[in-house]
């Protein structure tokens, strides 16, 4: 979706090549997965974190644009709304330290990106939802004046043809219509990328599909929007809900939204979640690339299939990049921005020890718990956080139960142990993320959690405007201690 985009509207002779690219593009991606030798290397780790702008209030600032415009770095990249940014790491190998790694990128890259947000008066905070966000902070004008995002927008809406229905109950209710994908603005989400050989990449992302339930209910920290305590991380069911392009007719109402957790399990590879793609969604954004020779080094571009992936929002997704000779990658969608850099790498590293861990027993599991158990998990998980129960398979011919999250997170512990050894990472690295996903659970609490008791504590004292802005005043300074959310003071 990073490509350059200059209109809004498309001819019908631009979608029809368009699709006949797109059937080029997977005939090539299936050749390319016949050759054993294709995307064969070590596997490595990347990640994409996105930032809401703050004032010095709590509130948002529409000054992505602005701050973009005074750094000199061509990973840092405008987000939908002008409240957000996004940066995107480099790479590393996933042997050694890479999450240490990633931790001290991450930490120098937004030590300097606070000095130029400073300069406009604002400063930076990953956190699922900013809790301060109110319903006049969207809308039309809070869209990046950016062309991709503006034909984005109305290529949604336009497949819409009505306002997009807002329906969410947890503790509280929201029921709203609203005109435009502004709303989708309000989530912000800590992506991670892991590459894996083809070969591997069916159980590689099956176990992915099986374990993100429980890293998204240990990683929970979108509690509240709009005022009203909703889903522990609110941003699974506002992401689907304000992208929804189907009409709300039965025969509409029957294909897949945009934003999905998947339509089954994987049994061959990555092409057929491709070819899925392609068959259930209309294009968005029919843009055909060049049609020039690879550069050397590199593997066909596939530039029209990658771009029609990237207008796919399906939680866990896979992803094919031509540099390196070519390589498929995992994208893991689903987990949050924040509550600390500590957490959010403690969360990653969990997240792909299990996919390591569980990866050589996919073939055992997945007969004992249907795809439709393991959806069901992922929408309990997103709505009720450390809370949650989840089926889960037993042991020993047990059959499919029903347990506490935190019984299964506590079981998988050791499990994602053995996955991030076998990659390998170093111990220590492995010591000090996993165990603060266990201090995490002790206690337990993760963002959600927080934010939700620190509430409850200010309303107290405060009305609920002001309760929300000394809510968000707190998280950050406890944000900017660095310290993981389990030694967070209320």
């Amino acid at each position: 979706m990073g490509r350059h985009i200059d209109k809004a509207r498309f001819s019908a002779q631009e979608y029809a090549e368009f699709q006949r690219r797109l059937q080029e593009n997977l005939a090539t991606l299936r050749k390319l997965l016949d050759d054993p030798a294709f995307g064969v290397g070590p596997p490595s780790f990347g990640a994409e974190l996105e930032l809401y702008i703050i004032d010095k209030h709590g509130r948002p600032m529409a000054k992505n644009q602005e701050i973009q415009a005074t750094v000199d770095d061509p990973n840092l990249t405008l987000e939908l709304n002008r409240f957000n940014l996004e940066y995107n790491l480099e790479p590393t190998p996933a042997a050694g330290t890479p999450f240490r790694a990633l931790q001290q990128q991450i930490d120098g890259v937004l030590q300097s990106l606070e000095t130029h947000a400073a300069a406009q008066g604002a400063s930076l905070l990953p956190i699922g939802i900013l809790p301060t966000l109110t319903s006049e902070d969207m809308g039309p004008e809070a869209i990046t004046e950016s062309p991709r995002y503006q034909a984005l927008a109305r290529q949604l809406r336009d497949k819409r043809g009505e306002d997009f229905h807002i329906s969410i109950k947890g503790r509280d209710t929201l029921d709203l219509y609203w005109q435009d994908v502004s709303l989708e603005g309000a989530n912000t989400s800590f992506q991670f990328h892991y590459r894996v050989n083809p070969a591997d990449f069916a159980d590689a992302f099956n176990a992915a599909q099986l374990a993100t339930p429980l890293a998204v209910a240990l990683a929970a920290n979108s509690p509240l929007f709009l005022g009203r305590r909703l889903w522990h991380e609110t941003r699974i069911a506002l992401f689907k809900q304000a992208t929804d392009c189907r009409m709300e007719t039965p025969l509409r109402f029957r294909l897949p939204a945009r934003v999905f957790f998947g339509n089954g399990w994987v049994r061959k590879d990555a092409h057929e979640i491709f070819c899925e793609g392609v068959s259930l969604f209309e294009p968005l954004l029919p843009i055909c690339g060049d049609e020039d020779a690879p550069r050397p080094g590199q593997a066909p571009p596939l530039d029209e299939l990658r771009l029609h992936q990237g207008s796919i929002w399906a939680w866990n997704r896979p992803i094919y990049d031509p540099v390196d000779g070519g390589h498929i990658r995992i994208e893991i969608r689903a987990l949050p921005a924040g509550p600390s850099t500590t957490d959010m790498l403690a969360n990653a590293a969990l997240m792909v020890g299990m996919i390591e861990g569980l990866r050589p027993s996919m073939h055992d599991m997945l007969p004992a718990i249907p795809f439709r158990y393991c959806e069901y998990n992922f929408y309990r998980a997103a709505k009720y956080g450390l809370r949650a129960r989840l089926f889960w398979p037993g042991q020993g011919g047990e059959g499919l139960q029903e347990r506490p999250v935190l019984d299964i997170l506590e079981d998988m512990l050791p499990v994602a142990e053995q996955g991030l050894s076998a990659l390998p990472i170093d111990p220590e690295d492995i010591r000090h993320y996993l165990g603060v996903c266990a201090q995490n659970l002790a206690q337990p609490v993760n963002g959600a959690l927080w934010q939700l008791r620190m509430l409850e504590k200010l309303r107290l004292q405060r009305n609920d405007e002001d309760a929300l802005r000394e809510l968000v005043i707190r998280y950050q300074d406890n944000y900017r201690s660095g310290e993981p959310v389990h030694r967070w003071a209320y």
